[in-house]
């Protein structure tokens, strides 16, 4: 359970990673905010709460897992993993700049805490779903590894997802936890209009998954959500996380406009402002 020690040290760590995420966007002049703004306080839980793991050793062989499926949110992939200790702070100003580990989408073998590669949609779920049932095999079904995929809701347009959704449901993989990013907007504007997903929660269900709906920014209600599919021994489990695209930038806040698009640099100090007094 948070301690009010811990539930504030964590809101200050989402708070510098955004920050982080703003920088380095701005500096690369290109790739994305909104999800990766979104997506700070999901990050933040995870690795500073939630998963076993160890920085200084991140080919550990008990770690949890985390795989990015929607890897242009790679900043705040990059931004945690810097933050919690896989590599200095500083390479995090090296963003999709030439001969840089950090691209525009995560490339497994390139940084330190990168599990897998992402850049076509839809292809980490199946990743996941693999890793998990080698780990099945191999350690039997007692382990207690578990493997996060992290999704975009725009993301469930693609078939794959589905497929990958009905071999994890018929394989009761226990040790598997999916998390979407329920913030309602993709590059073409918003889900419901693109490519309507509801009901959501039943069709997870209906392929025998563990499903919960939460706030993506409560920690309080997303270590709740974790921790109970940890418990869910005998199926697969996704946490619908409600998110605001841009979170803690009113101006940037549920505008598909801010998918793919980084803040200038005059924007960036207006934006960092604007983040220290609504977050």
């Amino acid at each position: 359970m948070i301690t009010d020690a811990q539930l504030e040290k964590l809101k200050r760590t989402s708070k510098k990673i955004r920050i982080a995420v703003l920088e380095m966007l701005a500096e690369a002049g290109s790739g994305h905010t909104a999800g990766s703004l979104g997506m700070a306080d999901v990050f933040t839980l995870l690795y500073f709460h939630i998963l076993r793991h160890k920085p200084q050793n991140p080919n550990w062989g008990d770690r949890d897992v985390v795989v990015l499926s929607n890897g242009h949110i790679a900043p705040v992939l990059y931004a945690t993993l810097a933050y919690a200790g896989y590599f200095e702070k500083e390479l995090l100003h090296t963003l999709r700049k030439l001969h840089s580990p950090l691209q525009g989408h995560p490339h497994k073998g390139s940084l330190a805490g990168v599990e897998a590669s992402s850049g076509p949609l839809g292809n980490g779920l199946g990743q996941a779903i693999g890793m998990a049932l080698a780990n099945r095999l191999k350690n039997g079904p007692a382990s207690d590894r578990f493997f996060y995929c992290l999704l975009g809701d725009g993301e469930l347009n693609e078939g794959i997802i589905w497929e990958g959704v009905m071999l994890a449901g018929r394989e009761k993989l226990g040790n598997l936890i999916a998390i979407v990013d329920r913030n309602n907007i993709q590059i073409d504007g918003y889900t419901h209009e693109v490519m309507p997903l509801e009901p959501l929660k039943a069709k997870f269900e209906s392929f025998n998954w563990h499903v919960d709906e939460v706030s993506g920014h409560d920690f309080i209600a997303l270590e709740n959500a974790i921790v109970e599919a940890q418990a869910t021994l005998e199926r697969p489990s996704v946490i619908i996380a409600r998110t605001v695209a841009g979170k803690g930038v009113k101006e940037f806040e549920r505008k598909p406009f801010w998918h793919g698009r980084p803040p200038t640099k005059e924007q960036l100090a207006e934006a960092i402002e604007g983040l220290e007094h609504n977050q």
